[in-house]
């Protein structure tokens, strides 16, 4: 029996918040070349979009000499998303509950709690001068 090998996306973009919109056309190459449905892709699209503008703005402070690199890989039955950036990285404990009282009315602070509700699997890994956040959804 043949094993299909995954197939690997990748996209660099510059630390600037205007870019982020090529994230959605790079996406949508990929969702169209793999039939994933119109839900499963609005899912991926907002997840991966959360993650960039968090390595933009809160990882690489908006310095446009780093980049975010996005990875994406399809293999069999899960869609993964890394999505790597030249920062200090985030620990998930520490950020505040954005169901709080205290934190509803805010205007941001909901990107991690957006990615986890969004996708099947979020874990967040820190090294020295990267971290990435990686997003997996079961696809079939």
């Amino acid at each position: 029996m043949k094993t299909k090998l995954p197939s690997t996306y990748v996209l660099v973009l510059q630390s600037n918040p205007k870019v982020v919109s090529r994230v959605e056309h790079f996406l949508q190459k990929i969702c169209n070349a793999i039939a994933l449905d119109d839900d499963r892709f609005n899912k991926i699209l907002v997840a991966a979009t959360e993650a960039v503008n968090n390595s933009i703005i809160h990882g690489n402070k908006r310095n446009s000499k780093k980049r975010v690199t996005i990875t994406c890989t399809v293999h069999k039955t899960v869609f993964t998303i890394c999505v790597e950036d030249e920062g200090m990285g985030v620990d998930p404990a520490m950020l505040p509950d954005p169901l709080s009282k205290k934190n509803l009315l805010r205007e941001n602070g909901r990107g991690v709690f957006l990615m986890r509700s969004l996708m099947d699997n979020v874990k967040f890994k820190r090294s020295p001068g990267h971290s990435v956040v990686i997003m997996k959804m079961r696809v079939r």
